[in-house]
Order: structure tokens, then C-alpha cells, then sequence
């Protein structure tokens, strides 16, 4: 029995993490330069290395701490990756993952051994292997789990106005929605509660802040309004 594993091809097992960060216009990736890229122009996604005493989950969430600083975040596991030949210096498959965060809670101090950056989805660089790849079914699952649970709070401070929160969905699909369509559908879900503090500065009036209703964001995950393109202006 032993003798069958000794005979099988060892296999690196790499943890790479697609983090979804959202400035308050527009959608980014943070990407990163570690050193083993192929040229200067060469960018990849976070990642490490899974440890003997890890499980998957545990590998990913440990490498996104120290890459970021940032713990307890939405973090969910998307594919796996194993062509023969994804990495040339040796057999890896890698177990992508993706987490959503809000842009003002990285702190850039905290990978500055790498040099690290947000890139626009539209504006993204030359990638690592297959990290193209992996990011185009990152933004599909995105998109498909944004439609139908409300994942996108992840990506929002901890009060937003409703302004704030359809940027957030019209960069998540590329797409534009009707005002008063959205606003009634958000406020349907019961969600949201409403602030007394109003944001300053953008407009005469001001629009209320709001917040999740954690309990009610918890227990209705599996529950929530369906974003299609029927919805759009366009």
C-alpha cells in the first residue's frame, strides 16, 4: 500500500486568491509582483503555498492575512487549476480562490515587501500563467453570486447611501439600472436600515446613509432578489 503512494509523481499545491475591491466608482483586482514573474511587466494574483497541518480553507485564509492584513472577510473557494504545463518550473495545481473586500480596509504597508496594486477590470496587465484565466471565471461567479445573494454588502463600508451601493452593482455588471428600480427592489429585501446621519458635500439635500441588518443579512442569504439585465436602462 505504502509502496503506491512512494510511486506516484509529487505535486506542489498552491493557494491563489482573486481579492475584488471596490473604490467607490469603479471595480478593481489587486494584483501583486513577487519575484518569480517572467518579465518586469508581469503581474500575478496573491498566493502561497499549502502547508502539511492546512486545509484548503485554512491555506487560503492564512495567505490572504499575510498578504493584506486583513482576516474574517468574504473569502469563497472558485476552481481548480492543474494543466500539466500551467507552471514551467514545476507540476502545481493551484486552488483559486476569490474574497471581496473594501478598498479602504487594505492597509498597503502590510505587503510592501511586494509591490502591490489595484487594477481596473478593464485595464488589467500582463498576467502570470494562467491567472487571466482564472480571473475571467472569478468576474462570471462574481456576477452570477451578486444576482442572486447579497454578497455585494462585502464590498461597501460600513454605511453607504443607495447612490453608493447601485455604483457598486452597475460596476459588478457592467451595466446601468433605473434609479427608482433599484432603490425599490434594494429597500424591498428589508436588508437595509436606514441612518439618521446624512452624507455631506454631494449634494443640497444629501442622501441618508444606511447600513446591513446583519441578523437579517445572515438568516436571508439564501433568500435574496434576482439582478438581471431587465432591470437596466439599457
Amino acid at each position: 500500500m505504502i509502496g503506491q503512494y512512494d510511486a506516484q509523481t509529487k505535486c506542489l499545491v498552491a493557494l491563489d486568491s482573486i481579492i475584488f475591491g471596490f473604490d467607490g466608482e469603479v471595480l478593481k483586482i489587486l494584483l501583486v509582483k513577487r519575484g518569480i514573474e517572467e518579465t518586469s511587466t508581469t503581474w500575478s494574483l496573491m498566493g502561497g503555498w499549502l502547508r502539511p497541518e492546512e486545509d484548503l480553507d485554512q491555506a487560503a485564509s492564512r495567505i490572504l492575512k499575510e498578504l493584506t492584513g486583513l482576516e474574517n472577510i468574504y473569502l469563497e473557494q472558485l476552481y481548480a487549476f492543474g494543466a500539466p504545463d500551467r507552471d514551467k518550473i514545476s507540476r502545481t495545481v493551484s486552488i483559486v480562490y476569490f474574497a471581496l473586500i473594501n478598498v479602504v480596509d487594505y492597509d498597503e504597508r502590510v505587503s510592501d515587501k511586494y509591490e502591490a496594486r489595484w487594477f481596473e477590470l478593464d485595464k488589467l496587465p500582463a498576467l502570470l500563467f494562467d491567472h487571466g484565466d482564472m480571473i475571467k471565471m472569478a468576474i462570471d461567479k462574481l456576477r452570477y453570486k451578486a444576482a442572486q445573494h447579497p454578497i455585494g454588502f462585502e464590498l461597501l463600508p460600513e454605511k453607504f447611501t443607495i447612490p453608493q451601493l447601485q455604483k457598486l452593482y452597475e460596476a459588478i455588471f457592467n451595466t446601468t439600472f433605473d434609479k427608482r428600480n433599484f432603490s425599490r427592489k434594494f429597500l424591498s429585501t428589508g436588508l437595509l436600515k436606514k441612518l439618521d446621519e446624512k452624507q455631506r458635500g454631494h449634494s443640497k439635500k444629501g442622501a441618508y446613509y444606511y447600513q446591513v441588518d446583519l441578523e437579517k443579512y445572515h438568516s436571508q442569504f439564501n433568500s435574496f432578489l434576482n439582478f438581471t439585465r431587465v432591470n437596466t436602462n439599457s
